[in-house]
């Protein structure tokens, strides 16, 4: 187990927020493209398209990735820990939220069963929502200092 421990990549708390900003960051930006294109092609209603996807993106932001947001900021900020593993911006639980989350878009996506414009709607909202949280994890990162005033217990 020790020689085990010793190849996992350990990072400081300000570069793991950095890691979770790029993942996140990225991870909003193909769901939010895979949605644009989706509307695109299957010739979507703007007007009602941008109200959908404003709808998503409030919800899921403000009800879920906000509050993901700060409580991985905070568990990060509080540990006793100087270096983590480079994976541990989300716990345990989070990884299974995400392999839930990616499961349920992808059959959804394969099944057909949706109008692939509606689905479209909702992936620009639920990307556009997953960007902004990595944005903001990128600032926290970047403001390290105000962040660990913050968050600090």
């Amino acid at each position: 187990m020790k020689n085990l421990d010793k190849l996992t990549p350990r990072v400081s708390k300000k570069i793991l927020l950095l890691i979770a900003g790029i993942v996140w960051g990225f991870a909003g930006f193909r769901v939010l493209t895979i949605g644009l294109n989706d509307v695109k092609i299957n010739n979507g209603y703007s007007i009602l398209s941008l109200i959908i996807a404003t709808v998503i993106l409030f919800m899921f932001f403000k009800f879920i990735f906000n509050k993901m947001l700060k409580k991985h900021t905070k568990r990060i900020i509080n540990s006793s820990l100087e270096k983590h593993c480079a994976f541990s911006f989300f716990d345990f639980k989070s990884y299974i939220i995400m392999g839930f989350m990616i499961s349920l878009g992808v059959g959804v996506r394969s099944i057909g069963v949706f109008n692939p414009v509606y689905v479209g709607d909702f992936y620009i909202g639920l990307g556009f929502a997953l960007f902004i949280s990595g944005l903001l994890f990128l600032i926290n990162s970047l403001n390290f200092q105000r962040t660990i005033e913050k968050y600090k217990i």
